[in-house]
């Protein structure tokens, strides 16, 4: 079958875009010719997918968005297309992948009465609207189910178009030797001494991730016994005003941007806690990659995958709301203790028994049954008209 991927923009380091592009790479080993539609593309292409840019054009994001939409409307129907998969909020789509949360219930519970009546608003709330819309025929693809009420709430989505994914980190074998052979080669490459406390941030959304917290949380530790405790940065994001925060609180010399990188689980195998205070996030997919690495985790309940990390006990989940205070004490009560080896026994074991990993095939069986319906569909509409 002929399918098209449609995403807004593409870069290598998105959570989205990674999934995106596996899925993707899923359905082209099964045989189906697959482009992805984009106005941007950061990063390598892939040999085996065809990708088309659009191009950005316009001065705000809904007329980036709009000419966007208005190019994939003339151009989608010339080109076979037996199913389109979605991976942003678009009108006309059979498939929608969706990694974030309802626009609607969160503007509700964020914004005053007002904002309901910006353009802004309006232009996110219609392009929702037109995906969980009752009576629609988009199926929905999701990580977790805790967004389904509020979807069902503000749009009277049918249940029966809801599909919740298993998640899909990449299955890691690696020995003791191996861990500890990366472990040394990341810390020996930086200069960071094996006595260093070493805490990792991994995420491409620093505010809503909660890089400020972490570093308030390093910020915090008393220097006599927490002097060589380091926080690493990885995430294609602009270092900006939380560089300046960790001059502020002077752990400036503690605190290391990375950027965006492709050797994360180097990193994962190197540190001691991976911290991600976030504020809001629908999955935390790096959660669970960082229990597959053994690395224990400080995260907060607001993650949709936090969960795992509870069931599996392989680290700390802080309930919210969230307190500062408590997250400061919770990491140094962390970096004290002796719970290190059995979150990290206790995580691997999890990881183990556990289906952390088929999304991407399971996304890739129901993008193919709905174009199947699809083109059955229309055979039937086909057959009734002559």
């Amino acid at each position: 079958m002929n399918l098209a991927f449609v995403l807004f923009d593409y870069f290598a380091f998105g959570g989205l875009q990674r999934d995106c592009l596996k899925i993707a790479a899923t359905c082209a080993r099964r045989g189906h010719a697959i482009t992805i539609f984009t106005r941007t593309w950061q990063g390598e292409k892939p040999d085996e997918i065809k990708v088309e840019l659009l191009g950005r054009r316009g001065f705000t994001n809904i007329s980036r968005n709009r000419h966007f939409l208005e190019q994939i409307e003339q151009l989608l129907p010339g080109k076979g297309i037996a199913g389109v998969v979605g991976f942003n909020r678009l009108p006309g789509l059979d498939v929608y992948f969706n990694a974030d949360t309802c626009y609607v219930a969160r503007m509700a519970r964020l914004k005053p009465a007002f904002y309901r009546w910006l353009p802004r608003y309006k232009h996110f709330a219609a392009l929702e609207r037109a995906v969980f819309a009752p009576r629609g025929k988009t199926r929905i693809l999701l990580l977790t189910p805790r967004e389904i009420p509020f979807y069902q709430q503000f749009y009277g989505t049918e249940s029966n178009r809801f599909s919740v994914l298993p998640p899909g980190i990449t299955r890691r074998l690696t020995s003791e030797e191996q861990r500890i052979a990366r472990r040394y080669s990341i810390r020996q490459r930086h200069g960071w001494g094996e006595s260093s406390n070493l805490l990792v941030f991994v995420g491409s959304g620093f505010r809503t991730k909660g890089l400020d917290r972490a570093i308030r949380g390093l910020a915090s530790l008393d220097r006599r016994r927490f002097g060589q405790s380091r926080l690493v940065v990885i995430g294609q994001n602009s270092p900006g005003r939380f560089a300046l925060l960790a001059r502020q609180l002077g752990v400036a010399d503690r605190v290391h941007f990375l950027g965006g990188r492709h050797d994360v689980p180097d990193f994962l195998l190197a540190s001691d806690l991976l911290v991600h205070p976030a504020y809001a996030e629908n999955t935390g997919t790096v959660l669970l990659e960082a229990m597959v690495s053994g690395l224990p985790v400080l995260t907060t309940d607001v993650c949709g995958y936090a969960f795992h990390i509870q069931k599996a006990n392989a680290g700390y989940v802080l309930p919210s709301p969230f307190v500062q205070a408590a997250f400061n004490a919770t990491l140094a009560e962390i970096l004290t203790s002796d719970k290190s080896p059995a979150w990290r026994a206790n995580g691997l074991a999890y990881a183990a028994r556990e289906d952390l990993y088929s999304c991407h095939e399971r996304a890739a069986d129901i993008i193919e049954a709905a174009a199947r319906q699809k083109q059955s569909n229309l055979q039937t509409s086909a057959g009734r008209e002559s």
